[in-house]
């Protein structure tokens, strides 16, 4: 396992929260910023950011629940998947945090924003978009037909071997693929490749198979996101169009986005400078910089 990133003290630790034993790492000093990745992802996928963030903050970037190695377990409803971001929080000496999130991380960071609004000093969230928006969206024959895989999803230990195939060597192709060549270096494949292999990609499938079992129920009227919010698109997302970043200031007081265009939906990874540039100004500007 990949360990270490060059110019950063990273440390490796562990923290029993919320029922499970959940696997994070943690460098820097200061306020604290905590981003969540996404599918099918670990917390190696903010490597870049980790580096940047970490000469002005205190950073913390978990693997979730069932990746890598944090615990495998139920439930895996979104309300829990919050409970364990708000776990870990509290396990960090703090009630409160800079969110950070993509794709599925995004989803957790948005539905905190809205539903504990208390945990949230300010919110980035990468190429997913808000769950009003969304939930129009999706009813959409283009969205529905970008969004197949999630009813794959639905079905029994299928999915599980499908993504596992060639010893999950396929899997890291079609991301490679999607990206601007250079974006994966051997040695981040290998990361992922021992990540996926560690306990499988199941927990991360289940969590798409708990959102199809019960929606994650929005407050009628949905509040607005009051913490001063970022929304940073790659335009060239292969799953979630650019438009869902249409009609998001109806849902949030402070919003800025920023669209990288011909990025795809690994946008922190394929376009590092330029996401560690819009997360460090949102940094400066809610006053979280050392």
């Amino acid at each position: 396992m990949t360990t270490a990133i060059e110019g950063t003290d990273l440390q490796h630790r562990y923290a029993y929260i919320n029922g499970i034993r959940m696997h994070y790492v943690e460098a820097g000093a200061g306020e604290l910023v905590v981003l969540l990745h996404g599918f099918p992802e670990f917390w190696y996928s903010w490597r870049h950011q980790i580096r940047a963030l970490a000469a002005h903050c205190r950073v913390i970037a978990p693997d979730l629940r069932g990746y890598n190695e944090t615990e495998n377990a139920p439930p895996y409803d979104i309300e829990t998947l919050e409970a364990d971001v708000i776990a870990l929080i509290r396990h960090a000496g703090e009630e409160s945090a800079h969110i950070v999130g993509h794709d599925w991380g995004g989803a957790v960071a948005w539905m905190l924003a809205i539903r504990h609004p208390e945990r949230v000093r300010s919110l980035v969230v990468c190429n997913l978009p808000h769950p009003a928006v969304f939930q129009r969206a999706v009813r959409r024959p283009r969205q529905l037909l970008r969004s197949w895989y999630m009813v794959f999803f639905q079905l029994p230990w299928l999915p599980e071997r499908v993504l596992a195939a060639g010893r999950y060597h396929r899997l890291a192709r079609k991301m490679i693929r999607e990206c601007r060549p250079g974006t994966f270096t051997r040695e981040d494949v290998n990361a992922y490749l021992e990540a996926w292999r560690r306990q499988g990609l199941g927990g991360g499938i289940n969590w798409y198979r708990a959102l199809a079992r019960r929606r994650p129920q929005l407050p009628n009227p949905v509040p607005l996101v009051v913490a001063p919010t970022t929304l940073i698109w790659g335009d060239a997302d292969a799953y979630l169009g650019k438009e869902l970043t249409e009609g998001t200031e109806r849902h949030v007081a402070d919003l800025t986005v920023h669209h990288l265009p011909g990025v795809s939906h690994w946008v922190q990874q394929e376009a590092p400078a330029e996401v560690n540039t819009y997360l460090l100004q949102h940094l400066e500007r809610v006053g979280a910089l050392a």
